[in-house]
């Protein structure tokens, strides 16, 4: 892991922003830009570049539809740290992206589910030819069977995508997983850079993340005090802290810990929590905890698992 070169890239913004609607102030997402680059991260993802025409956003922060106009006023100076986006299937209007060099936007990454790989990659193919680096993150991979893995590992052979990414959608993988995952894309996709990004239903997010880090998976997602949808995502601190790299400084994103995120933390709730390691556990997607931390019934844990692991609700997850 020491000789390797990992690359890291935050997103509280866009995967925090899955926990508060993307209410995020505009002092925050400066200061997290500031520390985060202070800190010699990478990447931030500042948001997702959906489009508000086809997805109804409520009141949703800006952060859900990145405008490139607002992120020139929040990103007055470029640093060393680049910006990414996260663009979804069916979500993303082509005619909002600016070429690269118009753009702040250094890394376009196209979520989607393996169903959806040819869309997938006709996006990424789109960004490439704007100029854009490229990612490809495979959604719920802990579902996808073996063939279809397989057939899709052709497609993307085929593509200019420049990383692609093992995704733990619903935090249910260990080490075993990550390190079976990693060693089969980087045997069917060796031209390919890889990516990881793991929930912490389980508290592995961490774990699991050097271990695709110690396989010399290069990009490793994380977010500034674990905050992402749910369970959360790998600390970014932790990584920073442990990283043997002399670029990397701790102390800027415990400046936005301490001044910003021990106070929304009081406010929004994320990270390991019962019914998330439950879902993990299982294998489910996290919105079913979701639905149960927000209903009267949110503390009976043991009803919660019940009713998961019935005959019947196994029977209705498998149709």
């Amino acid at each position: 892991m020491k000789q390797h070169q990992h690359k890291i890239v935050d997103c509280t913004i866009r995967d925090g922003g899955l926990v508060n609607d993307w209410d995020f102030s505009v002092k925050f997402v400066e200061d997290m830009y500031r520390g985060l680059s202070g800190a010699g991260v990478e990447y931030m993802e500042i948001g997702y570049k959906n489009s508000a025409k086809l997805l109804k956003g409520g009141n949703s922060g800006p952060w859900r539809f990145l405008n490139e106009e607002f992120m020139r006023e929040v990103i007055t100076q470029k640093t060393d740290t680049k910006l990414s986006a996260l663009v979804d299937i069916g979500r993303v209007d082509e005619n909002d992206i600016l070429p690269r060099e118009q753009s702040l936007l250094d890394l376009i990454r196209v979520a989607c589910y393996v169903k959806d790989l040819d869309k997938g990659l006709d996006l990424v193919q789109k960004f490439h030819d704007m100029g854009y680096e490229t990612s490809l993150n495979i959604m719920a991979l802990s579902h996808v069977m073996e063939n279809e893995l397989l057939e899709s590992f052709e497609e993307i052979n085929k593509s200019p995508v420049d990383m692609v990414y093992i995704v733990d959608s619903y935090g249910s993988m260990d080490f075993k997983d990550v390190d079976y995952l990693v060693t089969k894309f980087q045997r069917q996709l060796p031209e390919k850079e890889l990516g990881i990004h793991m929930h912490n239903n389980m508290q592995l997010a961490f774990a699991n993340t050097l271990t695709g880090a110690n396989k010399g998976v290069t990009y490793l997602d994380a977010s500034v005090y674990g905050m992402g949808r749910a369970a959360g995502n790998c600390p970014t601190e932790l990584l920073v802290s442990y990283l043997k790299n002399p670029r990397y400084e701790v102390r800027p994103i415990l400046e936005i810990i301490q001044n910003h995120m021990i106070q929304m933390r009081e406010k929004w709730e994320w990270g390991y929590l019962i019914p998330y390691m439950i879902v993990g556990s299982l294998d489910e997607h996290p919105r079913v905890a979701m639905a149960h931390l927000n209903s009267p019934e949110k503390g009976q844990f043991v009803d919660f698992y019940d009713k998961l692991t019935s005959p019947e609700t196994v029977q209705d997850s498998k149709e």
